[in-house]
């Protein structure tokens, strides 16, 4: 089941996502519940199970980096760690010989897009898009095929809509989120007679 497309623009990242509900491929139901959502800073967008996406929506916490922090170290270390405690307790987490595996999802943090895989491995994607989900292939070839499309939004709509055409577990209505688009302060400062500009972004 699923289609997520995530994708990077202009210092944001927007997340797309279906509707379907699918059953063994016989049965198809119409989610009111979005697979994309926000939680504090970051956006997700799920497939593999409606109650793992359930657990990062409601019960998750997710920390945030520090300021200066390496951020694909962060989403490696203490976000996962943090996703692993709130699947386990959350009675979702496998562990299977010895192997503890999750689910997949995408998630954006201000202009940066990665992938959870079901072993908890973060992807960051080189080519500023990704799609997971039974129509993820589908949508990264209208992605790469819509590349000199302007719109964020439109280039993700045509995605999920190639996907629902080709794929069987995909369906719409389609819902759309984005992160802020950071934004940067300067300030002047005077060290040993040298003036040094500054920029931090919040």
């Amino acid at each position: 089941m699923t289609c997520i497309v995530g994708l990077v623009h202009d210092g944001r990242v927007f997340l797309g996502g279906d509707s379907a509900g699918v059953n063994s491929w016989f049965n198809q139901t119409i989610r009111a519940d979005e697979k994309v959502f926000q939680n504090g800073p970051y956006i997700m967008g799920f497939t593999s199970s409606f109650r793992m996406g359930q657990l990062l929506r409601y019960s998750f916490q997710p920390p945030e980096p520090t300021e200066g922090e390496d951020i694909d170290k962060f989403m490696a270390t203490k976000f996962i760690d943090g996703v692993r405690s709130c699947l386990k307790d959350g009675g979702w987490a496998r562990v299977q010989n010895g192997e503890e595996t999750g689910g997949v999802f995408l998630v954006g943090y201000q202009d940066r897009l990665f992938r959870v895989d079901m072993d908890y491995q973060v992807g960051s994607l080189a080519d500023g898009y990704c799609s997971v989900g039974c129509g993820g292939e589908i949508a990264c070839g209208a992605m790469y095929a819509t590349k000199d499309i302007e719109d964020p939004n439109q280039r993700i709509t045509i995605a999920l809509e190639a996907a629902e055409r080709f794929s069987a577990g995909v369906a719409g209505p389609f819902h759309i989120v984005s992160t802020k688009k950071a934004t940067t302060t300067k300030s002047i400062v005077i060290q040993d007679g040298i003036k040094l500009t500054i920029s931090s972004s919040n």
